[in-house]
């Protein structure tokens, strides 16, 4: 059990830290192969590009996890505590709902360019596996909204409502200077 919850708890940090890791090492290849060598790896820069595209999918993960995704808090500060949760709640389900969206109609590309057979000119890979970022990264995105809502809707039932600020709402913010 505590494998799964160390895997829960840090699988977007290592998952990014492995793709950033990655990145740097092509780039870094390429800059050396071309500066020092005079040549060029014709896979390095294909490498770093579809490694920033699951880099870009993971973090949509992370930022949920995190709760650093960009929002707009001036109206939730003026709400009361449980009409904040419940607008949490619906920010969440309608996140969730383009997440699953995307899962769908992503995965329905993916497995379509994987039919298609078509690969990848540098590296010979499919570039199915490519087009999997996006679904992939909404699935872990979706299983954190869920875990998100989960959270807001105990708040909501045992009345200890998410607030901003530190726990004050805007004008006890304003009171204070």
């Amino acid at each position: 059990m505590k494998v799964f919850q160390l895997i829960e708890r840090h699988v977007e940090e290592v998952l990014l830290v492995v793709i950033l890791s990655t990145m740097v090492i092509a780039i870094f290849l390429q800059i050396v192969m071309r500066f020092v060598l005079g040549t060029s790896l014709g896979w390095s820069e294909e490498l770093a590009r579809y490694s920033f595209i699951y880099l870009v999918f993971i973090g949509i993960s992370y930022g949920v996890k995190q709760e650093k995704h960009i929002k707009i808090d001036t109206i939730i500060s003026f709400l009361t505590e449980k009409k904040q949760v419940i607008l949490h709640l619906i920010v969440y389900g309608l996140f969730l709902l383009f997440a699953v969206f995307i899962i769908i109609y992503g995965g329905a590309m993916s497995m379509e360019i994987f039919r298609l057979g078509q690969v990848t000119p540098g590296l010979g890979i499919k570039m199915g596996y490519v087009y999997m970022a996006a679904p992939l990264g909404m699935v872990l995105t979706a299983l954190r909204i869920s875990q998100k809502m989960k959270q807001e809707f105990e708040h909501y039932l045992h009345a200890k409502p998410y607030r901003l600020n530190g726990g004050k709402n805007i004008q006890e913010v304003h009171n204070e200077q």
